[in-house]
């Protein structure tokens, strides 16, 4: 995907002693202190947001433990902290030091440690605990309790890691004292004429930059494979045990309850990794072939192993398709997995037993599909899924004969369903339209809902969030298409109001039923805010996700017109002022936009694309349109050059404001600027602004203080174009 899926580190810019910034300018103060409310949405509320995730639920099922990210506006960075709130109510209290970032937390099965996510000075590995059974001060370093899965009684764990070290380059390798980028890696030609005068980059593989890590030095070492083994330690004991030893990877290891079998996800072949890395590499040179690249793999299965002494494997069932999720029934007898058939096909909830069979499809042809599974004491397996624009807890039927049941559910979205060792308590997070997220518990069938956490309470009384009213519609082929309105901050009847859509990223990501301060950015400088799921989106079953496979811009595009000429028909939308604004796929689409239509009186892009050649050579995500416009640029380079707006560049009359980060390696600058420098050469009015320490995922999870400058812009554009504001309110 565009907006990658992969968890991005923001590159913070931390405050330095003596009042620096990591931009090396003074650091400026808190903004003023803001205006009680009622009132619309200010830039500087954007700082007063607090996000609430990780929910996990004591064993005993009378604690939840969370992650709580709030921003330190002074700082230009995020904190995060470990919170801790009973389930039968109180005040949430923090666990961790607020000198450090904490995050994760998950419990031990005896419920004597609460175990979380940090880098610290001092210890080895990010894993530190707090311990309950006893009084305990600051957190520590438990070896002797291993990490991963563990059986019922809780006595030692299983994982998998690689069982021999990493090759070293000797000591006394010349080139050891130049920057990592500027050594000749291992396959290289050439070499440097002066170690000490070279400070270039020097690269030799295709995998040499990404989004978020910025330049990867190319290996110094002959190639080489690891493969993840299986090692058992006992809780009490720092001595690990290796079980298996193989040319091939155990992926996925789970423990059966009573604590006799791993259940572990491997090649389907059993093939070293080697094999499997070399094959894979031989076929990504060969041009694109329908019969051989559209073909349906099975490239793993399930296995199952001694879990005291390792030994032969054993294959639990031969399946076509992708596994992953793997959970044990509580008798042991059966496995439960989330598979996909096939990339473009529908992931279903499987379940298979130990003993050998056909795995069962619990979903049948429910359009939806499962985000993650929990198989409970109780016997039961619930899941989450995304259910369009919003989510939901869910109960599978084991026969696989009846669809599934909604058990939490809502106009809203929830994430991070958490369970007790009984299997009678839930925590999960939700946020709505007009709710960031916090923190929520309920019995673990959906009833006696209660909201544990208040994170929010004072942005939320001084500011108004506006509502979006949700509608669908038939766009191209009759197919059903979900949207959102949300109204404009102190919207009245009878008034005209200037109308913005957003588009998303991806292509198969999705908007939602969610708190997004993007949205409440632009409703609160008043204007209606359009934003819609074309064909492309997640959420609505792989036949629609993988719709716009090889035509991106064509029915999508569509999509969202129709969206547009539906919202501007109203008598409250003033037709001759709408606007268009996305990033990533959106900032593609944004793009195509200008060059099909002149519907629109301004335009913002952001992380565009706008040559999909110049695209694939300077990005880091290859295999996107490898897979989605059907091969390399060579081998369809005809549809490259039509999806490229720039071949239809001189169509534009629209202004524009471009947005993109100078370290964003999957949609890299170079879009940006032959399209300012285009629409320049014609006259067309255009701003480019360029982020400096920031990737793709600015608008994320970038330095708040920009990441807030980006939404201040966005104002100023469109009031000035949409409203004729000189000066955006802030």
């Amino acid at each position: 995907m565009l907006t990658s899926s992969l968890v991005a580190t923001p590159r913070v810019a931390l405050a330095q002693a003596g009042g620096r910034s990591a931009a090396g300018n003074a650091t400026p103060a808190a903004s003023a202190a803001l205006p009680k409310g009622p009132r619309a949405m200010m830039l500087g509320d954007w700082y007063r947001v607090v996000n609430v995730g990780s929910p996990a639920v004591s064993p005993d099922g009378k604690r939840v433990a969370m992650t709580v990210t709030k921003t330190v506006e002074s700082e230009n960075r995020r904190h995060s902290e470990i919170w801790v709130v009973n389930t039968a109510g109180g005040e949430p209290q923090r666990w961790t030091s607020p000198n450090t970032e904490s995050s994760n937390p998950r419990w031990s099965p005896d419920g004597k440690y609460l175990f979380f996510s940090s880098t610290r000075t001092g210890g080895k590995g990010n894993t530190w605990a707090i311990r309950l059974d006893q009084p305990s001060g600051e957190a520590v370093q438990v070896p002797e309790y291993p990490t991963g899965s563990m059986p019922l009684d809780g006595s030692f764990a299983v994982f998998a890691d690689a069982a021999s070290p990493a090759p070293q380059v000797a000591s006394n390798d010349p080139f050891n004292s130049m920057p990592a980028m500027a050594r000749p890696p291992f396959d290289a030609i050439t070499r440097p004429a002066a170690s000490a005068r070279f400070d270039g980059r020097h690269v030799v593989d295709m995998t040499y930059k990404n989004n978020g890590t910025g330049f990867v030095p190319g290996r110094r070492t002959p190639r080489s494979w690891r493969p993840q083994q299986l090692f058992r330690q006992s809780v009490g004991d720092t001595t690990k045990k290796q079980l298996t030893n193989t040319a091939y990877s155990h992926r996925n290891p789970v423990v059966s309850p009573d604590g006799k079998w791993v259940a572990f996800v491997a090649d389907a072949r059993l093939r070293a990794d080697s094999a499997v890395d070399l094959e894979r590499d031989s076929i990504a040179k060969l041009p694109y072939n329908k019969a051989r690249d559209e073909a349906e793999r099975n490239d793993a299965d399930i296995y199952v192993v001694d879990a005291v002494n390792g030994g032969t494997p054993r294959k639990v069932a031969e399946w076509m398709g992708a596994e992953s999720a793997l959970t044990w029934s509580p008798d042991g007898k059966q496995l439960a997995f989330i598979g996909r058939p096939a990339r473009t096909k529908n992931a279903r909830i499987y379940t298979v037993n130990v003993a050998g069979g056909e795995p069962r499809n619990l979903l049948g042809e429910w359009q939806f599909e499962p985000s993650d599974i929990d198989w409970l004491k109780t016997g039961l397996l619930q899941f989450t899924a995304d259910i369009g624009g919003r989510s939901a807890v869910l109960r599978a039927d084991l026969t696989g004969k009846s669809a599934p049941k909604e058990l939490v559910s809502g106009r809203r979205q929830l994430r991070g369903a958490s369970y007790d060792a009984a299997g009678a308590t839930m925590a999960f997070v939700a946020t709505t339209q007009t709710s960031p997220t916090e923190l929520y518990v309920a019995k673990a069938d959906g009833t006696g809902e209660r909201k544990l956490t208040d994170f929010n309470k004072d942005v939320n009384a001084d500011v108004v969030w506006s509502d979006a009213e949700r509608f669908t519609y038939k766009s191209v082929g009759n197919l059903e298409i979900e949207g959102w309105l949300m109204k404009p901050y102190g919207y009245e009847a009878g008034k005209k109001y200037p109308m913005v859509i957003y588009i998303h990223g991806g292509p198969h990501s999705a908007y939602g039923e969610g708190w997004f301060d993007e949205f409440q950015n632009l409703a609160a400088q008043g204007m209606f805010v359009l934003f819609t799921n074309p064909r492309g989106s997640s959420g609505y079953g792989a036949d629609f996700t993988y719709s716009t496979r090889g035509r991106w811009g064509m029915e999508d595009y569509e999509d969202l017109m129709k969206a547009v000429d539906i919202v501007a028909a109203r008598p409250d939308v003033d037709s001759t002022r709408m606007g268009a604004t996305g990033g990533s796929y959106g900032g593609f689409m944004t793009t195509w936009m200008a060059t099909k239509t002149d519907r629109f009186k301004a335009i913002e892009t952001d992380r565009t694309i706008t040559d999909w050649t110049y695209w694939y050579g300077a990005s880091d995500a290859q295999g996107l349109t490898e897979f989605e416009f059907y091969g390399k640029p060579w081998d369809n380079q005809a549809l490259y050059d039509t999806l490229s707006p720039i071949r239809y560049v001189s169509k534009v009359k629209t202004p524009m404001l471009i947005v993109q980060s100078e370290e964003d390696h999957r949609t890299p600058m170079g879009s940006a600027e032959i399209w300012f420098m285009s629409l320049k050469k014609q006259g067309v009015p255009v701003e480019l602004v360029r982020y400096p320490r920031s990737n793709h995922d600015l608008s994320r999870t970038g330095e708040p203080w920009l990441l807030v400058d980006r939404l201040g812009r966005l104002r100023q554009w469109f009031g000035y174009w949409l409203q004729g504001a000189q000066t955006a309110k802030q």
